[in-house]
């Protein structure tokens, strides 16, 4: 039985029925077989074992009342899971699916992307299994406050300092630090994601989809490829692939799809910007809507996927940029875009891609992006939010955009030149992880058996 196998029965034991969890584990711990072998003090100090487990897990319920006085409890949860490296650092997901297997493996893989950036962050995750979608205002206001009635405990601007994810926006930010300053009576940077009207760093809705384009740029012009001039794949109908999409265009590229829990747009003439922003952050309707303002536009229901992955990858394109949910690009989808003549994977969501399908890319040597470093430009501007709370600044957009270029180009490079470093050149899961694994490895070592 082999230490990685091993490492996933124990946790099998341990943490049952955490399937997206032991997936994000055995993966990272496949990429750090060569730093394992040839680093013996990671071993003696039982990093790997005292890694995969969490500092700190919290469970709680949260009731709260809709508008027709009946009565709703979920379940939330904040994982902290490292905190060598600085407070911990994660967003909390609102969505219906959320479970504590899914909440472990979004924080594992945070601890690494935030060791990524370089700056001073840990890395831990949070949410709930609440669903936002036909809320009205007043319910969600009123499940944020129940939800922070006891998250205010275990978090603070040195301590654990959420931001948003999936379902939770600046709304959300807004009515949880709302509750948080009326339960503690301070003002401080405790929520990232803030309105820009008291804290808030601009940048931070558009830095993951501006991020991902600038990661992809960077694996390209390490090619001697431009961006511009190029079809590009986009799944997702967020803020990730909203502003992923205004970037591609600003870059001099055309998104021909954007999808949503109800099916696939394709527009061979280019994503309209402005359409997709007015439906999903004005109108807040379904995708399928899109088509009634655009003719040449094509719909695609969920009815009509392919039983074996996602529509949106069985489209002709030269790039690929997944940014909407974990596994939603399958083995199947993989050899759809290799057939197709896509030449890179960028990824804006948490492990997107399948393992078989991370294989396939690999072996067939198109760029691969994961999205533990080709997403972290929203963890990093969090990061800029924290810095101008501590400093009570503001900075201006071409500040923060600037800073958060240099943080993807780093990130790209420390995960290039590791993986040249360990005989695997061009293999940026394996430099991103390694690289992300010794940051917080060695400052564990440091702070000693804790």
């Amino acid at each position: 039985m082999t230490y990685v196998h091993e490492t996933i029965v124990a946790l099998q034991r341990s943490s049952p029925a955490q399937t997206e969890f032991y997936q994000a584990v055995e993966e990272i711990l496949e990429s750090l077989r060569a730093v394992l072998e040839t680093e013996e003090r990671y071993r003696r100090h039982a990093i790997i074992e005292r890694i995969v487990e969490p500092e700190r897990q919290i469970m709680f319920r949260v009731p709260w009342m809709d508008d027709h006085g009946n009565i709703h409890v979920n379940k939330g949860y904040r994982v902290e899971f490292n905190s060598a490296l600085g407070p911990y650092k994660g967003g909390l997901r609102f969505h219906p699916n959320l479970n504590a297997g899914i909440i472990k493996f979004l924080g594992f893989e945070q601890v690494f992307k935030n060791a990524l950036t370089g700056l001073p962050i840990g890395g831990g995750k949070g949410g709930a299994n609440f669903d936002p979608k036909g809320r009205s205002d007043a319910e969600i206001m009123r499940f944020c406050q129940s939800f922070m009635n006891e998250m205010y405990r275990h978090v603070g601007p040195n301590t654990d300092v959420p931001a948003g994810d999936v379902g939770v926006g600046a709304r959300e930010i807004g009515y949880l630090f709302g509750q948080y300053k009326r339960l503690t009576g301070r003002y401080e940077g405790v929520l990232t994601g803030k309105s820009l009207l008291w804290g808030g760093s601009l940048v931070r809705k558009e830095a993951t989809g501006y991020g991902c384009v600038y990661f992809a740029q960077e694996m390209l012009a390490n090619q001697g490829l431009e961006l511009a001039g190029r079809d590009c794949l986009v799944s997702g109908g967020g803020n990730v692939a909203i502003y992923l999409i205004e970037k591609l265009y600003q870059c001099g590229a055309r998104p021909l799809t954007c999808s949503d829990s109800t099916g696939t747009i394709h527009d061979p003439d280019g994503i309209k910007l402005e359409t997709l922003k007015t439906l999903k952050e004005v109108e807040k309707v379904s995708l399928k809507n899109y088509v009634q303002r655009h003719v040449r536009a094509h719909f695609i229901p969920l009815d009509d996927y392919p039983e074996d992955g996602h529509a949106v990858w069985r489209i002709p394109g030269e790039l690929a940029f997944p940014c909407a949910t974990q596994n939603e690009l399958t083995r199947a989808d993989a050899e759809a875009l290799v057939n197709n003549g896509c030449i890179a994977v960028s990824e804006g969501a948490n492990m997107p891609s399948t393992p078989d399908a991370v294989d396939l890319l690999l072996d067939a040597k198109l760029l691969y992006g994961p999205g533990k470093a080709a997403n972290a430009g929203g963890v990093a501007t969090s990061q800029f939010e924290m810095a101008q709370n501590a400093s009570m600044q503001r900075w201006t957009f071409e500040q923060v955009d600037t800073q958060l270029k240099a943080i993807m180009a780093d990130i790209y490079a420390r995960a290039r030149d590791t993986a040249i470093k360990y005989e695997a050149p061009g293999n940026i899961v394996l430099g991103a992880n390694i690289a992300g694994f010794t940051r917080v490895a060695d400052a564990m070592i440091e702070q000693g058996l804790v």
